[in-house]
């Protein structure tokens, strides 16, 4: 049999002094070349989308290299450590943030217990804000029961009320850009002075903003996370997280857990999300507006008792919002409805276009109610501290007309109302 030619656009560019050559009489059978297909290479063009590299494993020409591969963490040599697709979507959000490096995942917790595994140890202490996702609380809560973590929780407005909160043995200050859900507007700039005064380091989950609305690292914070599910992918189709590092040191010590944590992203999953980054800015400008119009037709339903979101003259956090949010206060709205319980189950389950999901950041219009879903790990006393009635209802708004928005939640209101009557 003869061997076909190798076209000379698939032909490997390694030098050969670097690659030994194939004997001559080395005939590959139809059995071995169906295992071996010709890697094209190109040659005065390149594509105009991203890559999508799905090979889990990659080969080296040296011992040598791949040795050096497992202590690089810019080496390519399997999946769980690195993959292009994978590495291409962590320096684009780390250059969206103003981060060193970013490290990717296979969903936000992935991210989220990352960060917190690799800076605590048992005994260590942990300075949080009341108000979180209900998942990072109940890691928190995990870590304290099982490794004697010790965790105090503040509002996340009063910077004297974590410089009492700080201990000696302080490893952590947690917070997000906008709570979930009550859309409470941390103050970044003066939580994290006080962090960065007595050396203890500032995580930022900053999902609900995106870095099209705020940028922690420029406000202090040393670590951002991502639910990469949410608003940067965008359109319900990829699970993902991401964290995004200040600085490499800080991005070696969590790399070297994470790796070995084996939460990794599928390079589709990253494929997807830059392809979802590319509409980032057009979703949120639309969302953004139409949340805040949405905000001020709730404010005036009478089924409603109160609306918090970003945007409203009403919000406790208006003014921090103003500095730190003012490209828009975001795509979600969080609302009390006067009927409690009975009436937020009434209203999610009344909506006909918008759909009763616990994600949010999507292009479709999102309900739920928070006490029962993404916060149900909390007991009656957390929901209060955190903010949360029976009656709360969150809506991740959007990009669809707001008219149709609000005759939607409006007919749902509605019928919310008449049963509280």
């Amino acid at each position: 049999m003869t061997r076909p030619e190798t076209p000379s656009s698939a032909r490997p560019t390694t030098p050969p002094s670097a690659r030994p050559e194939t004997p001559s009489s080395l005939q590959p059978r139809p059995e071995t070349l169906a295992v071996h297909p010709p890697h094209v290479e190109l040659t005065g063009s390149r594509p105009l989308g991203v890559p999508l590299h799905q090979g889990h494993v990659f080969a080296f020409d040296s011992a040598d290299a791949l040795a050096e591969g497992f202590t690089s963490p810019d080496a390519f040599l399997y999946a769980r450590l690195g993959n292009p697709t994978v590495r291409t979507l962590e320096d684009a959000v780390a250059r969206l943030e103003g981060g060193a490096s970013g490290l990717s995942f296979a969903s936000g917790m992935g991210a989220v217990n990352a960060v917190l595994l690799a800076l605590l140890g048992s005994g260590a202490h942990v300075v949080a804000q009341t108000c979180l996702y209900g998942g990072t609380y109940a890691v928190l809560t995990d870590l304290a029961a099982r490794w004697g973590v010790h965790v105090t929780y503040v509002s996340g407005t009063d910077p004297e009320e974590v410089r009492a909160a700080l201990r000696p043995e302080t490893r952590l200050l947690y917070l997000e850009t906008i709570a979930n859900p009550t859309t409470r507007v941390s103050d970044l700039p003066a939580l994290a002075a006080v962090a960065a005064g007595a050396g203890v380091p500032v995580a930022v989950d900053n999902t609900f903003a995106s870095p099209l609305l705020c940028r922690p690292l420029d406000h202090g914070a040393d670590i951002v996370i991502h639910s990469a599910t949410k608003y940067l992918a965008g359109h319900a189709d990829v699970l993902g997280g991401i964290a995004v590092f200040k600085d490499r040191e800080l991005y070696g010590r969590v790399r070297r857990h994470a790796v070995e944590q084996g939460a990794s992203t599928d390079p589709f999953a990253a494929w997807l999300t830059l392809r979802g980054l590319q509409t980032l800015s057009l979703r949120m400008e639309r969302q953004c507006a139409n949340a805040a119009e949405l905000a001020a037709r709730l404010a005036a339903h009478p089924a409603v008792a109160a609306v918090r979101h970003p945007s409203l003259a009403s919000h406790p956090d208006r003014e921090v919002a103003a500095r730190l949010l003012p490209a828009g206060g975001g795509g979600v709205v969080s609302a009390d409805l006067a009927g409690g319980r009975d009436a937020g189950r009434t209203f999610v389950e009344a909506v006909r276009l918008a759909s009763l999901s616990v994600s949010l950041g999507d292009v479709k219009t999102l309900v739920m109610h928070p006490a029962s879903t993404s916060h149900h790990q909390l007991d009656p006393a957390a929901l209060t501290a955190a903010g949360i009635g029976a009656g709360t209802v969150r809506i991740s708004v959007g990009i669809e007309h707001v008219e149709d928005l609000w005759t939607d939640l409006e007919q749902a209101l509605d019928q919310a109302l008449e049963r509280a009557a």
